[in-house]
């Protein structure tokens, strides 16, 4: 139907052509991160596909995302009109999120085709049967998902930033898009410490993880149940599992590719040693900033929670029959383990149980492709040969849904680029993205809705605030609770002060 590289070429191809080069990077002296949410579309009349003549879907990018940084603490606001956390991938799925209004106005107002359909359930719609969506990211997610190994004698996929790390094992990696340049030391947002190395695939390896021990290869799966002995249970078991791997070859693990992503409070941290054992996996992390902390959980954090509760938030719950999951994750070419990948997005969840009604956790296919995004840290520093200046992330994020106004979005420290300090709190200075005018779109298809087909989340009691919207969709909430219980605890959450406005 599709295949890893298809998806990340459709993205590179979207990323140059359709996006301007306002909040690009500068080309030769700053790079930046890559994510998308793709639609796949299969025919009715080809449901079914056989060797001989596959099934033919339809791939098109809905949603887009670049960027590298969030903002501390200390910058965040009550009006939620500043976008906390810039990551590519998070921009990605916001946009993702302003693509779904957009589809459900269309759905609610009869007007135009839609993805969503009816549902079994009065005034509750549901995703196309013939629908589904795979994520792409251009490097693998911040935190536990690049907690990889590396192995001694292996060719490293993309050419070492610096070799000035090395007198700094502080392991702030570049997942702390605020340090300063002399601790930036990884490739995109996660690092190698010592060697820099990497699994090259099809290398086979045994793994032991407090005790447990059990062979993979590194090939590029295709998906599907992964081999017994990955388990959350057994790469964090309370937190305390490192990882450590001796090749067949008799090669060994000289280290691990580090994160800038810190334990959360009430975590065990991390023990900090030399080596492979520096990091614990499976634990919940924070994203660094420069002096400045921020309330922004990790990406492989946030990925792994979509995975249960869905992309689509609290507020679209309330018009849908169930949540709007992934099918597909497609990584584009970066350091990468498949174990630490289904670890981070699908392990850590997997015993989740006594979800309410049409909550799961969904089962991901997870793939890498072969392609590098252009404009990735290790492809401009291929290009930069000797330069002495400086390589930076670029300060500028990018936001593109698939909707017919106003589709773009360039941010910078959580505004719209260009955005002065006199100007922040009017209306123009505000990310269509931001928590703010999600909620705009989201009050404006109530408005276009006669009130007798408002879904019944909402017409017991009628909301006012953001926080009263999104406490009534009762069941997104039990379900948040109930992964929260179960296995994230300590998930940093913003106090109910930031979201108060209406």
């Amino acid at each position: 139907m599709w295949t890893a590289d298809e998806i990340a070429q459709l993205c590179y191809d979207h990323y140059r052509i359709r996006l301007p080069k306002q909040g690009k990077p500068e080309p030769n002296r700053e790079w930046t991160l890559l994510a998308a949410v793709v639609k796949i579309q299969s025919p009715a009349d080809q449901a079914c596909g056989t060797p001989d003549k596959p099934v033919q879907v339809t791939k098109e990018v809905v949603s887009m995302g670049t960027g590298t940084k969030c903002i501390g603490q200390s910058k965040m606001r009550e009006k939620g009109d500043i976008l906390n956390d810039s990551h590519a991938e998070i921009i990605a799925r916001r946009s993702f999120q302003r693509y779904l209004l957009h589809q459900l106005q269309l759905a609610t107002t009869l007007k135009e085709d839609s993805i969503f359909v009816p549902g079994t359930q009065r005034r509750l719609w549901k995703l196309r049967p013939d629908l589904f969506f795979v994520f792409f990211s251009s490097h693998t997610p911040c935190g536990d998902a690049s907690i990889i190994p590396m192995l001694e004698f292996e060719d490293q996929p993309c050419p070492p930033a610096s070799r000035d790390w090395a007198n700094n094992p502080s392991g702030e990696a570049i997942g702390n898009q605020e340090a300063p340049e002399n601790k930036r030391k990884c490739e995109d947002l996660d690092s190698p410490v010592t060697k820099k190395m990497t699994l090259e695939p099809g290398t086979p390896a045994r793994e032991v993880t407090n005790g447990a021990a059990h062979y993979q290869s590194f090939d590029k799966w295709e998906g599907g149940p992964v081999p017994p002995g990955v388990s959350s249970s057994n790469l964090a078991v309370e937190g305390l599992a490192t990882v450590t791997r001796i090749a067949s070859s008799g090669a060994k693990v000289v280290d691990i590719y580090r994160t800038g992503a810190k334990c959360v409070p009430g975590e065990t941290g991390d023990l900090g040693k030399p080596g492979a054992a520096y990091h614990q996996v499976g634990l919940l992390r924070v994203k660094p900033g420069r002096g400045d902390r921020t309330c922004s959980m990790s990406c492989s954090d946030k990925v792994a929670r979509w995975n249960v509760l869905g992309c689509q938030g609290a507020l679209l719950m309330h018009f849908l029959e169930e949540p709007i999951y992934l099918s597909a994750v497609v990584i584009g070419k970066c350091p990468y383990n498949q174990e630490a990948m289904h670890r981070a997005l699908m392990g850590r969840c997997q015993n989740v149980s006594a979800l309410p009604k049409g909550f799961r956790v969904q089962e991901l296919k997870i793939q890498q492709s072969d392609l590098l995004f252009e404009q990735s840290r290790c492809a401009v520093q291929a290009k930069r040969a000797n330069s002495p200046d400086r390589l930076v992330p670029c300060g500028a994020a990018i936001s593109w849904s698939a909707v017919p106004e106003q589709p773009l979005d360039v941010t910078a420290n959580g505004f719209p680029q260009g955005t002065t300090k006199k100007g922040i709190g009017r209306l123009q200075a505000r990310s269509r993205i931001s928590k703010v005018e999600l909620f705009r779109s989201f009050q404006k298809l109530l408005s276009s809705i006669a009130e007798d087909r408002w879904p019944d989340s909402l017409r017991v009691k009628k909301p006012e605030t953001y926080q009263e919207y999104k406490e009534a969709a009762s069941a997104y909430q039990e379900a948040w609770s109930t992964l929260r219980k179960q296995v994230f605890g300590s998930w940093i959450r913003n106090p109910p002060d930031y979201h108060q406005f209406k």
